[in-house]
């Protein structure tokens, strides 16, 4: 009897133990009907490698359900994982399915129904039509103060008067302003990172993934995302994600409980990338400085991770498909493009595309230099690496617009820097795809780079919304925002005046602004809104005219619209010479100020110093 009882005893110790244990899946389901139908499901829990018994697959492997078997169990360093391969065949049915083999453990597993339309009616992309607006939902608006602190996160801190601490914004706060996005124009949101970063500190940015399957419940989690990404479906708007496969938050649970050694790049002592993306193209360049370069950390507090370990290839991968067909997402911005294994990059974004052909994935691409950019996207070049990421985050450009704004005009500088990139655009497979800005969360404000000349700022904003590509702009610069990166980037992270119950100022709203700050709304909104509608600003040909004395001449046309676009960038007042542009001009005889509406002929007229003017064909 003793013996019995004690028995007993130790097997409901061992029934509540295997209850208590939490077994976590990556990822928390698939679905029926994708291309990517062998998918690899890392289990972690503690010593979970140990409830596996050795099994004998078989040719067919083990049959979960039907459609879907086991073909492979995968064992690693670390017994915390195990590794299961499954395949998913055309008959299986969505539903739940467990591991039969498994002793007093429920390892339970969902395959879902995909979304209506199968990628197709869904994960729309990003073109050349869009007018992007980048928010780091921290600063931008508290629609749930609820949420802004979260117990047990490591970084509690909530503080406004600080740039380094968290503020409170949120998902339903972006999604309370989806009117005064597409008033403005807007008609894609692309957030700063929203996956959970449980990181002690400065986790305003969200760029240190902590769990790559939760977005971040200070943020309002999944729930609030899908609520976000349904509403600006509904009003025609999209949404794009940010993407990091470089590295993860250094309390990433892969990092704090590794699953093999290699799961990260390893070095005998801590080695920083070098940043130098030209070792990588350079015909002369040493292995030692290629492999600083792509498997240097990020930072310390970032771990690199190992692409070129298949079971991260997987993890990764598997995530990007993951969260599209989970969230319905429309396009990526991918984090630190040139940092990762290229090779691994062609395959995920291959990946990406057979799943999901309308997807857009545009990638970070901070270098000098039109060679260097162009090497990381779909180019021209016969080189034995080819990248086929579709576009980038035009750099080049925005050096160009730059120089514009802030050099005299000479042979290489001023304007002619900007008219000598886009004469570049050769390389590129398809430039209409580079994505153009003038700032982001990483960079000083462009109203402050043109040390606040409201002239010079609504000239770069006219380039942007008229030149090649998809403009992207930063929240808060349809306002007079300032912000420079010294001392710290968290002066260019300040919160949208308004966004905040009991803000003094609510900027929001035209009452809430200034006289800057409302010619420069005015100025966004009433080109953005026109651009809606206008096939040549939208997908027209691009023309421009060699600068002459500061004066840039550029065309957007086609067979159905002609606009002209003017820019002086010089300290003094132009004549501009209609003649020289019959090229372009002829057969029209008027043309139409899009900021006033006036028509005028088509002749000779002045342009004032740094002044710009677009300016439509009429016959």
């Amino acid at each position: 009897m003793k013996k019995n009882l004690i028995s007993y005893f130790l097997f409901l110790i061992s029934y509540f133990a295997a209850a208590q244990t939490e077994y976590k899946c990556y990822p928390t389901n698939w679905w029926t009907g994708m291309k990517w139908n062998k998918v690899q499901i890392m289990v972690h829990a503690d010593k979970i490698a140990d409830k596996f018994p050795i099994i004998k697959m078989g040719t067919n492997g083990v049959k979960l359900a039907t459609g879907v078997s086991l073909i492979k169990i995968n064992r690693v360093e670390n017994p915390n994982y195990i590794f299961l391969d499954i395949i998913i065949e055309p008959t299986a049915k969505p539903g739940k399915f467990t591991f039969p083999f498994l002793k007093n453990i429920k390892l339970e597993y969902e395959l879902k129904q995909r979304r209506k339309g199968n990628g197709f009616s869904y994960a729309q992309g990003v073109t050349s039509k869009d007018f992007i607006y980048l928010i780091l939902p921290d600063r931008f608006s508290n629609g749930d103060p609820s949420n802004d602190k979260v117990p047990g996160m490591r970084d509690q801190t909530l503080n406004r008067d600080t740039v380094f601490n968290r503020h409170g914004g949120d998902l339903q706060g972006v999604q309370n302003k989806l009117d005064y996005l597409q008033n403005l124009g807007v008609t894609t949101i692309w957030l700063n990172p929203v996956l959970e970063n449980d990181m002690p500190n400065r986790t305003e940015h969200g760029y240190a993934f902590t769990d790559h399957y939760k977005i971040d419940p200070r943020l309002g989690g999944e729930k609030a995302y899908q609520n976000l990404i349904d509403a600006t479906h509904a009003k025609g708007m999209k949404i794009i994600q940010d993407a990091v496969y470089n590295h993860v938050g250094l309390y990433h649970f892969t990092v704090q409980d590794m699953p093999m050694k290699d799961w990260l790049h390893q070095w005998p002592q801590y080695t920083n990338t070098t940043y130098k993306d030209q070792v990588l193209f350079d015909p002369y360049a040493s292995e030692i400085e290629k492999k600083k370069m792509s498997d240097g950390w990020f930072t310390k507090l970032m771990p690199d991770l190992n692409q070129s370990n298949p079971y991260v290839a997987n993890f990764l991968i598997q995530h990007a498909i993951w969260t599209v067909e989970e969230f319905g997402i429309d396009g990526w911005r991918i984090d630190t493009y040139a940092y990762n294994d290229l090779d691994f990059m062609n395959r995920c974004n291959k990946a990406l595309m057979d799943e999901f052909p309308k997807l857009t994935m545009f990638g970070e691409t901070w270098m000098h230099g039109v060679i260097n950019q162009s090497y990381f996207v779909q180019n021209n070049y016969n080189i034995p690496f080819k990248s086929n990421l579709q576009a980038s985050t035009d750099f080049q450009t925005l050096w160009g617009i730059t120089d514009a704004m802030t050099k005299d005009f000479g042979w290489d500088d001023g304007v002619n820097k900007l008219y000598t990139t886009l004469a570049q655009d050769f390389v590129y497979k398809d430039p209409t795809r580079q994505v153009i800005f003038l700032d982001n969360h990483d960079m000083s404000r462009f109203f402050s780079v043109v040390n606040e000349d409201i002239t010079k700022y609504q000239s770069s904003l006219t380039w942007l919304l008229t030149c090649r590509g998809i403009p992207q702009i930063y929240y808060g610069d349809e306002l007079a925002t300032t912000g420079t990166t010294s001392p710290s980037d968290g002066y260019v992270r300040l919160d949208f005046p308004g966004g905040w119950p009991g803000d003094k100022v609510n900027k929001f709203t035209s009452e809430g602004r200034t006289k800057k700050d409302q010619a420069i709304y005015e100025h966004i909104a009433t080109l953005a809104n026109y651009r809606k509608t206008s096939s040549a600003l939208t997908t027209g040909k691009f023309m421009q005219y060699v600068p002459e004395e500061g004066v840039y001449v550029y065309f957007r046309y086609d067979n159905k619209q002609t606009v002209m676009v003017i820019m002086n960038t010089s300290k003094q007042e132009k004549k501009v010479t209609i003649e020289k542009y019959t090229e372009r001009t002829n057969g029209f005889s008027g043309m139409k100020n899009i900021f006033t509406g006036k028509i005028t002929a088509l002749k000779d007229f002045s342009t004032d110093a740094k002044e710009s003017g677009v300016y439509e064909l009429i016959k």
